[in-house]
């Protein structure tokens, strides 16, 4: 094993022999909703004490913990009068709503029939920020499009404009200007900056729409209007003239339009209508992916008992069971598992044959049930691996909460019935206090700043505690399997949330091929969608219930462990942090069909890979926007060990904090080497044509001359 991976050497890489390791997903386990929302403050396990060391605090491109995120953040309210905003920070698009910038790549053509007849409208493909300077009036089907509306999407159309309307940026105090409502986003422009001040948020980020002021109460200027709370933690706020009486028609196209689901209209994703070179709908096929892990085999099999989804109706259609479990085994099993959610596999290892299996957790009770059958099938599991004779069951709750969820009929295995297993919690809460926890940082990040308070505000927050317990309960499973060999179990309560966590990073760690742009596109799909996290209801997509309890950062939390780990190991993945801000951005934007619905079975009933576009049709027509310059193949082969104490994680400020437009950001690493590559092709291309056209006339020039190119040459 030897250290490196990171600047600072601040993590630890396993280096492998061989192929790549395979990987494999499964089902997972671990209702967080059905533990008591009480639950006190983080205090995850502590990392493997083998995997972590003092050496190095460094990180290319961060500062250390103690040091505001001022020195950070980019801002997408600029302060400046040239920057834009947006409510979407990646790579969409290359062009402006006038014409394709200089060396972007053709966009995306319409297949949408009542899409804009201006060539404007074909040329632009989605973009980062919504520029609308032109100066020319455009026509949008049969009307007439101000210069002060925006340009619409394929699919999108305007839906309202009220002008004379205030924002109040809480950076660069007040801007008058337009307000436009369309069937997928909001837009504000003002004209009173060169450029104009231009600002979009889709609605599928905005949590919920609050009126200000009364016609009787308000007396001062800019009292009376509306503010919205979005989940991207900012809030904006339009102040409107009461004699206009445009509040009540922009509050109700925003509550109509950001709510779709509680209006019964259809997500914008099943109107958006854009045609991408790229299907990504067809990346992730779940039997090719088992078979590149190796299945079946001996020990395992490919089986489609749930073809219909009745076995588990949150379960995928294909799973991977142990070869001594047959189909009347695993309707037993299901019986006794919270949700139907039995053990299956996620991943194996290529060369020990070590896996790792998610589910759900036992409905043992207050009384102590047991299943023969349940715990037969665990033995299955060990003995699968020749090379191990105990498993391990990573419960990912405290204790105190498993025990608590005997009293709802759940509970967790009792090792005196599982012969050859361990039981260890992870002590990860669930997700009422990973709620708490992201308001409370959201008010330490938004608006302002308190750089005198921030460390204090920030530890209050226990954020990083959480990042830290899922980081290590996601290490101890992976070094479980590649140091010990031994194969591993992985459930919370339901196992939607917290085991969708643990085996993706898990899996991460241990398998180079999900960290590889298309890799982790089949991770996600894999152990996040296809294995039934709740989004729709964790996110809350379309619905005006902004205080459901079931509503939690479950994925930006994952997410941000994958920040966490490429900050340690810059050259060991191949796409930047552009691919993840894309990733939360699209959680949110209802844009694409991918995240919509809370399962596998949802997605198959809406149609949604038939009637929408998928998210990795954008990631991968535009691949080299997420390409990370800095990635060495040769660490697929290798396994990653982060390491997890507090000291070594970061608050990800240009997520957290990149509305702020005080914080600025240094120039990431990964562009100025672009840059650098750039140049080095240019030059290296120039000295080409001069060597060229020195043999070209190296028959014409003195023996000097030749003397001259021969010695260039050598």
């Amino acid at each position: 094993m030897f250290s490196g991976g990171g600047t600072g050497n601040q993590g630890k890489i396993k280096g492998k022999a061989g192929s790549s390791s395979g990987s494999s997903s499964s089902s997972g386990s671990g209702s967080d909703s059905s533990e008591s929302a009480a639950s006190g403050s983080s205090s995850g396990s502590n990392s493997i004490s083998s995997h972590t060391h003092d050496s190095g605090d460094s990180s290319s491109g961060t500062t250390p913990l103690g040091t505001p995120p001022h020195v950070q953040m980019a801002s997408h309210e600029s302060l400046n009068s040239e920057s834009k905003s947006s409510s979407l920070n990646s790579k969409l698009g290359h062009e402006s709503a006038g014409s394709p910038s200089a060396g972007s790549p053709s966009p995306p053509k319409s297949a949408c029939s009542s899409s804009s007849t201006s060539t404007d409208h074909h040329h632009h493909q989605l973009s980062h920020v919504l520029s609308a300077t032109s100066k020319m009036t455009v026509r949008e089907g049969s009307r007439t499009l101000r210069p002060d509306e925006p340009s619409l999407f394929p699919g999108e159309h305007l839906e309202g404009t009220a002008r004379e309307v205030t924002y109040l940026c809480p950076y660069t105090g007040p801007k008058k200007g337009t307000l436009s409502v369309t069937n997928y986003r909001l837009y504000f422009r003002s004209p009173e900056t060169d450029p104009p001040y231009e600002l979009e948020v889709p609605l599928g980020v905005v949590s919920r729409i609050e009126k200000v002021g009364g016609a009787n109460t308000s007396r001062g200027e800019n009292s009376y209007g509306i503010e919205i709370f979005c989940k991207d933690i900012r809030n904006l706020r339009f102040a409107h003239k009461q004699e206009n009486h445009s509040r009540r028609m922009v509050t109700e196209k925003l509550l109509q339009h950001a709510f779709p689901a509680s209006h019964k209209l259809p997500f914008f994703a099943f109107e958006y209508c854009e045609q991408y070179p790229e299907n990504g709908w067809t990346l992730y096929e779940p039997i090719a992916e088992l078979k590149r892990q190796g299945l079946p085999n001996e020990s395992w099999r490919i089986t489609k008992i749930n073809e219909q989804y009745e076995i588990c109706e949150t379960y995928p259609a294909v799973w991977a069971v142990p070869a001594a479990a047959s189909d009347n085994d695993l309707r037993s099993v299901a019986t006794f598992r919270s949700r139907g959610r039995i053990p299956v596999l996620s991943w194996i290892h290529p060369e020990s044959q070590a896996t790792i299996t998610r589910c759900a957790q036992p409905l043992v009770g207050v009384g102590g049930k047991r299943s023969r059958d349940d715990e037969a099938y665990i033995q299955h599991i060990m003995d699968a691996n020749a090379q191990s004779h105990k498993i391990f069951i990573m419960d990912a709750r405290p204790n105190v909460n498993a025990v608590a969820n005997k009293a709802k009929g759940g509970g967790y295995e009792n090792e005196d019935a599982y012969q050859n297993a361990e039981v260890q919690f992870l002590d990860i809460h669930n997700i009422h206090v990973m709620r708490e926890s992201l308001r409370k940082l959201q008010e330490v990040c938004y608006p302002h700043i308190d750089n005198a308070h921030w460390l204090s505000n920030l530890e209050a927050t226990h954020w990083l505690d959480h990042i830290r317990c899922v980081l290590s309960g996601s290490l101890r499973i992976a070094d479980k399997v590649e140091s010990h060999k031994t194969s591993v179990v992985v459930h919370c309560s339901d196992g939607w949330d917290r085991t969708a966590q643990l085996t993706a990073l898990a899996m991460l760690m241990l398998d180079g091929y999900y960290r590889t742009i298309q890799g982790f596109a089949v991770l996600i799909e894999k152990e996040w969608l296809s294995f039934g996290h709740k989004f729709a209801q964790r996110i809350g997509h379309g619905d005006d219930r902004h205080q459901d309890a079931d509503r939690s950062p479950v994925f930006l939390q994952f997410v941000d462990c994958v920040w966490q780990i490429m900050r340690q190991f810059p050259h060991a993945f191949q796409f930047t942090e552009d691919l993840l801000l894309t990733l939360l951005d699209h959680l949110y934007s209802c844009l694409f069909g991918t995240f919509l619905y809370n399962s596998e079975r949802e997605r198959m009933e809406k149609e949604v890979k038939t009637k929408t576009i998928s998210l990795w049709s954008l990631v991968l027509s535009n691949m080299s926007d997420y390409e990370n310059p800095l990635y060495n193949p040769a660490t697929r082969h290798h396994i990653l060990f982060p390491l997890t104490s507090m000291r070594h994680l970061r608050l990800w400020d240009k997520y957290y904090c990149r509305w702020n437009p005080s914080m600025r950001q240094q120039e990431p690493v990964h562009i100025r080497f672009k840059e650098l590559l750039h140049v080095n092709g240019q030059l290296e291309k120039r000295v080409d044509e001069l060597r060229k056209e020195l043999a070209a006339r190296q028959t014409h020039e003195s023996p000097e001359s030749l003397q001259l190119w021969f010695n260039f040459n050598k």
